[in-house]
């Protein structure tokens, strides 16, 4: 078993790569009651398009495939749900699709091994009949219709769109009623079987646990599957431009809802760890709480509050995401320009920039406090190809000079739009 240690936070990580291909991640916590396993799998609403190992031609599949499979995962053969289940068991448990993977997850103290057994049950036993594939659609055909009335996901979906000519990551995650219309149990098996093999998938537990003991319990647990081999994905050839630099939509909100976004291109290998550390100092100095722009903005009554700040990437698309309460969305964006415009022009004062680099480093330690957090961070990082505790590392390459060559390299005027809601 392979040992990481990271001295800064004083926490290791032991990883072992099974022979069936999965990779198990054990982040021992002494002395804390709760404990959180985490079992994705690296296939998300961006897969639909793939050639599946042995094979050599392309299939495609509806999109919301891999959204529908994670709602299907807890329905058994046997009439009961797992959630229900765990729940019984005095556990928290749940599940979540993203773009890039599929996690199912619960917390809890009590009843560990009780809840594994049925985690890891019926994660490795999917049950789907035409039946019950017929009904599902019913119930995420009322999930998308809930989600088309939300504005805070309408703003961001429309931010994608206005960025994305072709990558599916502008399209929702639950696909739509027309795409789902179009699954069956043929196409859940096909995916399930290609995406959830063990050499696609990695489990992380966080909490008070000997590594050895319950790798052990983890083995006993799992089916005999083979490795396959590696999944071809197919994405479209994505413009570096964006579509159309603004976007609006009218909806029942009492304050217009607003989203810069930045389009950034695909982040080298050896480079995204200090170039998502970057991208988060620059977005808090640009933005953040103690920014010029923030308190020029908040003073005069147009925002409400700090936007959320994110940076979302993968292998193929990277982006900038800025969300936000304003009574003048584009006076925000025209300032948000201005600000940018005007630290390319001056530079950036090296007390602000230490400031800031300070509490980043901060707030990443903080996360390891948290069992979940912690075990999530490892999931999502790992999916990436990326050690979480890399983080901490780099951030101290980062200096003043790396960071100016950020700014101009990526918060390019071409590349930002706006997305707005209002009433």
């Amino acid at each position: 078993m392979q040992v990481i240690e990271n001295l800064k936070v004083k926490e290791k990580v032991y990883i072992e790569k099974l022979e069936n291909g999965l990779t198990v991640m054990i982040i021992p916590k002494k002395d804390i009651q709760k404990k959180y396993v985490i079992w994705g799998t690296k296939y998300g609403s961006n897969e639909s398009t793939f050639v599946v190992p042995g094979e050599t031609e392309p299939i495609e599949v509806p999109k919301g495939v891999a959204h529908f499979l994670e709602h299907k995962m807890f329905e058994q053969e046997n009439g009961t749900n797992s959630l229900d289940v765990l729940t019984s068991l005095g556990v928290n448990a749940n599940a979540y699709t993203t773009n890039d993977h599929t996690a199912y997850l619960f917390e809890g103290i009590d009843n560990f091994y009780e809840a594994l057994d049925e985690l890891m049950d019926y994660v490795q036993h999917p049950y789907f009949t035409d039946e019950n594939v017929e009904k599902e659609k019913g119930i995420i055909g009322q999930e998308i219709m809930m989600y088309d009335d939300y504005p805070e996901w309408r703003v961001y979906l429309n931010t994608l769109e206005a960025m994305y000519h072709e990558h599916p990551v502008k399209l929702d995650i639950t696909g739509t009623i027309e795409t789902i219309s179009h699954i069956d149990k043929d196409v859940l098996y096909k995916c399930y079987n290609t995406f959830y093999n063990p050499s696609n998938m990695v489990m992380v537990v966080c909490g008070d646990f000997v590594p050895e003991d319950l790798l052990k319990e983890i083995k006993k647990r799992l089916v005999d599957k083979k490795a396959n081999g590696e999944i071809k994905r197919i994405y479209p050839e994505e413009p570096e431009t964006i579509v159309k630099e603004r976007i609006e939509q009218k909806m029942q909100v009492s304050i217009p809802l607003y989203t810069i976004g930045i389009k950034v291109k695909p982040l080298q290998e050896d480079e995204k760890v200090k170039n998502h550390l970057a991208i988060s100092i620059l977005l808090d100095l640009i933005f953040g709480k103690s920014s010029e722009l923030y308190r020029k903005l908040y003073d005069a009554g147009i925002i409400y509050g700090t936007p959320s700040q994110d940076f979302e990437f993968a292998k193929e698309y990277a982006h900038i995401i800025l969300t936000g309460q304003a009574n003048d969305p584009e006076k925000v964006y025209e300032e948000f320009k201005k600000t940018v415009a005007n630290y390319k022009e001056n530079g950036i004062k090296q007390e602000d920039f230490e400031r800031i680099k300070k509490s980043l480093y901060g707030n990443y330690v903080k996360e390891y406090d948290d069992v979940a957090d912690t075990a999530r961070m490892f999931l999502a990082d790992s999916f990436k190809g990326i050690n979480s505790f890399d983080y901490l590392e780099e951030i101290d390459t980062i200096n003043l000079e790396y960071i100016e060559q950020i700014l101009k390299d990526v918060f390019k005027e071409d590349k930002m739009v706006i997305s707005i809601v209002r009433n």
